[in-house]
């Protein structure tokens, strides 16, 4: 198309402007109307591409297909071919009451690049036919020429053309601190981020004004990038939902084939087709655990209020499981493990050293006074005016205005900006921030902050005692050295500060390189940012637990090696790496190093880094769990099994791209989540086992009538299995999501990720051991009630037959038999080792309410009288209802006998301390 550019990447930062208009097509006069719009056809809106969004038919059409609505489907169409509409409509009911139900929890879906989105704006100014206007932003094409001004927001990445801004570069960097921008900062070293003449899509301008040309937008944007890396790295299945996906086809293919293979054995046993079809009818429902899915849901629903309440907002269902499953915790320091709340400890002058904390007002010398000046008016922080206002800027600028304002300097907001003539923020690259500012006597001088490694460079003199400066040997260096290791070995955080006196005839101009050299070196600055309270008893409980804690962090090495032994991660030869050397690592290098069980500090790392880490871990086959506060952490957020982010201190795009936020930044509260996982896992387990358990009792009946060729009347009607499954299987089972926390929770080392939920030992706890005692009292109790009757095998039971109501109410024993092994059951499935005792009989009163609302229902239908041609049942007489109350007792007595047998029998196998010793 005529007229257009072919250009659609973005800038090179040296690229001569008259090069850059030719490529573009444009001017600086910008573009017409017409050119515009020509262009918005070639290029697209200026907007971040959205995912395609949930179809909700075909989502819901999904839920409908699972494996085991699909045996109910079966099931269902065989009630119908056979006349049974009432049990057909029943069936189809569940399918519909658990496909809603899982749909509408799958709505809940992740929302990253939405709030990617929120970062641009609606309208921007522009130059369109050589005035100025507004226009929508999502018009902007590149050739565009921008007007930017104060609080305005990025619309599109652009080149500056004309004047200087800063700009918050904190939602793609994390940077908090503002950035100068500029036409005439040209530099090509470092990524684009840090180009001096770039502006991106949605930062924002916070000073100053210029013109830019756009040179990229939409999803060629770097924001665009960031969005596009998001949607690509999409989340997986959680271990929790691939086996609960592999158990429902087991399940189903079971319930199916068992169906399959009976009704010809029925057949062949003298059942009529309708009698042998009613069987598979029974066989199904009987082995398809309805409530199992809704169970689930509502069990990690559970678990995700619960932490929400401790500080840990859980944003998908599943991640609950999974951070039960955690064996790898790479974390942030500042904030994370830290208060983020830095305070100066430890002052080192010429002179020598000052313990801060407790300097009194006579060691207050001129020269600390002359430091604490200069540290101060090199900030851009504000310290609370009123005693219940609040504090503005980095928590380290905060404590050097503190610091100041302890030793009689104090430096306002107002003062401080009105001397300033000049200020070169702080860099990530250099690490060091300077200010160009006028003295009393109208003089100006340069005031440099930063780490010492790239602040002695700079100096040429050191200040010297009792007034004036001295030349700065390579002796002093070589002390100076020593004192900064030996300081940041203690866990300090450590700035030199450094002044110069500015020639009357000095040029301030945008090259800070020709300030900040031949400065004097005033002294260096020790500041704690000390740990968290509670974290080394977090640290010890994850320990304890198995699981390795890696720090990954900005700061200095051996300052993160101190707070990370201070609060116990690591050995006292923890293996610290930095930025540099992991860049230098290759893929096989970095698994090498992260395979072993030692504990690892990446110091001055990058957030890219963190997404290499996570991906090293995951092919180690670990359960990785990643916190992240910034925009560039939500790839690493999004590609661990649990991105953990910042609450207070994170950007909106790492909340969204993490699977769990912190509302209180406290490490302690991973540790909380974890522990809450493994205990929403074991319960998931717990009330697999009593809804399996009962499968047992339910199949073996049908079992009986078909294999005895219906001699043995049906024990059980399919309604009555439908009302077992949804009326009283639901309460008792959603309640024993709440159990507490067995003895020992998190004394044991994370399970294997591939370990699926469904184990041999929980089947062979369930089928042949509950199941099996159940079932032996349910057949127990109907034969024994027909058999008072007058029964005898082979006796007609059909309705008009004189054992009919004997039979009805058999089936009604027969029934509550069921729900009484239930009750029994869910007390024995509370704990897998413990005994009840241990835990408590009435620890859990929502199973006490689950257990009293499942008998209320059960008597309702056994003693209602309009209900009993629907399920089936009759009312029973009261030696008929007593001969089921000892079921439970023997259920769960028999289970206790057998925990108590495997308690005594690890006891036998662990050698006692004395033997340990004598052994040793």
């Amino acid at each position: 198309m005529a007229g257009t550019t072919s250009r659609s990447g973005p800038s090179d930062p040296s690229e001569p402007l008259v090069t850059l208009f030719r490529d573009l097509r444009t001017s600086a006069l910008g573009l017409s109307g017409r050119e515009a719009q020509r262009r918005l056809l070639v290029y697209g809106p200026n907007e971040l591409p959205q995912s395609s969004g949930r179809q909700w038919p075909a989502e819901l059409l999904k839920q409908l297909t699972h494996p085991l609505a699909l045996v109910l489907v079966v099931a269902a169409v065989l009630a119908w071919l056979t006349g049974t509409v009432i049990l057909a409509a029943a069936i189809i009911a569940v399918i519909v009451l658990n496909a809603g139900f899982a749909f509408v929890q799958e709505l809940q879906a992740e929302r990253a690049v939405e709030a990617l989105a929120a970062y641009l704006p609606t309208h921007a100014r522009v130059i369109r036919d050589r005035q100025r206007a507004d226009v929508e932003a999502r018009t902007l094409v590149p050739g565009d020429v921008l007007v930017i001004s104060e609080g305005d927001r990025v619309c599109a990445d652009a080149r500056i053309i004309d004047g200087a801004l800063e700009v918050d570069l904190s939602t793609l960097t994390g940077e908090s601190l503002p950035a100068a921008r500029s036409a005439d900062h040209v530099n090509t070293a470092g990524s684009r981020l840090q180009a001096r003449n770039l502006m991106f899509s949605g930062t924002a301008c916070t000073e100053g004004e210029a013109r830019a040309v756009v040179t990229a937008t939409g999803a060629h944007t770097e924001l665009g990038r960031v969005a596009a890396l998001s949607q690509r790295t999409g989340r997986t299945d959680s271990p929790l939902e691939r086996q609960v996906k592999r158990v429902a086809w087991l399940i189903a293919l079971v319930a199916a084939g068992a169906g399959a293979v009976f009704v010809p054995l029925g057949v062949a046993a003298g059942l009529s087709w309708a009698a042998a079809a009613t069987f598979a009818i029974g066989l199904i429902v009987a082995n398809v655990p309805e409530g199992l899915l809704p169970t689930i849901t509502l069990a990690l629903a559970v678990g995700v209020r619960d932490l929400a309440r401790r500080g840990a907002v859980v944003k998908r269902l599943s991640a609950v499981e999974t951070l039960g499953s955690t064996t790898v915790i790479c974390t942030d320091k500042t904030g994370t493990l830290t208060e983020n709340k830095m305070r100066v400890t430890k002052i080192w002058l010429p002179g020598g050293e000052v313990e801060f904390e407790n300097c009194s007002p006579a060691a207050q010398s001129p020269e600390l006074r002359v430091l604490a000046y200069s540290a101060a008016v090199c900030t851009t922080a504000e310290l609370a005016s009123q005693p219940l206002g609040s504090a503005t800027g980095d928590p380290t600028e905060l404590a050097l205005l503190e610091a100041a304002r302890s030793v009689g300097v104090p430096l306002t907001p107002p003062a401080r900006d009105a001397g300033r003539r000049a200020v070169f923020h702080f860099d990530p690259h250099l690490r060091r921030m300077s200010t160009v500012d006028a003295e009393g006597d109208g003089t100006l001088a340069v005031h440099t902050k930063g780490a010492p490694e790239t602040v002695l460079p700079c100096c040429t003199d050191i200040a010297g005692i009792g007034g004036g400066q001295n030349e700065l040997t390579d002796l002093d260096r070589t002390r100076l050295t020593a004192l900064i290791d030996s300081y940041a070995a203690q866990g300090l955080r450590i700035l030199a500060i450094a002044r110069r006196r500015l020639d009357d005839d000095t040029v301030i101009g945008p090259d800070r390189a020709a300030l900040e050299h031949g400065m004097c070196l005033l002294g260096l600055v020790a500041m704690l940012d000390p740990p968290r309270l509670q974290v080394l008893d977090a640290i010890t409980q994850a320990h304890r637990a198995g699981i390795r804690i890696h720090v990954v962090t900005g700061d200095n090495g051996l300052t993160a090696a101190q707070i990370a032994r201070r609060v116990g991660i690591g050995a006292a030869g923890v293996q610290i790496v930095t930025g540099e050397q992991l860049d230098a690592l290759s893929e096989p290098q970095l698994d090498h190093l992260l395979s072993g069980g030692e504990e690892i500090i990446f110091a001055r790392s990058s957030p890219e880094a963190k997404l290499r880490i996570a991906d090293a871990l995951r092919a180690q086959g670990q359960v990785v769990a990643m916190t992240g506060d910034g925009v560039n952490d939500a790839p690493a957020l999004h590609r661990a099994d649990i991105g953990v982010a910042m609450g207070r201190s994170g950007t909106d795009v790492a909340r969204e791209a993490a699977t769990m936020v912190l509302t209180d930044d406290d490490f302690g509260t991973i540790v909380v989540a974890i522990e809450a996982g493994r205990r929403v896992y074991d319960n998931i387990r717990k009330f697999i086992l009593y809804i399996f358990t009962h499968a047992v009792p339910e199949v073996v009946p049908f079992l009986a009538f078909a294999v005895s060729g219906g001699a043995i009347p049906l024990p059980l009607t399919v309604l009555q299995i439908l009302a077992i499954d949804l009326g009283t299987d639901i309460l008792p089972a959603l309640a024993l999501s709440r159990e507490p926390a067995e003895p020992g929770l998190m004394d044991r080392p994370p399970r294997p990720r591939k370990e699926g939920i469904i184990r041999g030992a929980l089947l062979l706890r369930a089928w042949a051991f509950l199941g099996a005692i159940s079932a032996v009292l349910v057949m127990g109790g109907f034969l024994l009630v027909l058999s008072q009757a007058g029964w005898h095998p082979g006796d007609p039971t059909g309705l008009g037959t004189p054992l009919h109501h004997s039979y009805q109410q058999a089936t009604t024993v027969a029934w509550l038999g069921i729900i009484a092994c239930q009750i029994g059951t869910a007390f024995a499935a509370r704990t897998e080792h413990a005994s009840l005792r241990a835990i408590g009989v009435f620890s859990n009163p929502a199973l006490l309410v689950g257990i009293a609302a499942a008998a209320v229902f059960a008597l309702t239908l056994v003693y209602t009288p309009f209900l009993h041609p629907v399920f089936g049942t009759a009312a029973l007489r009261a030696d008929q209802l007593m001969l089921v109350i000892p079921f439970p007792f023997i259920v769960w007595g028999a289970d206790e006998l057998r925990r108590l047998w495997l308690r005594v029998r690890a006891r036998r196998r662990t050698p006692s301390p004395t033997m340990q010793t004598c052994a040793a």
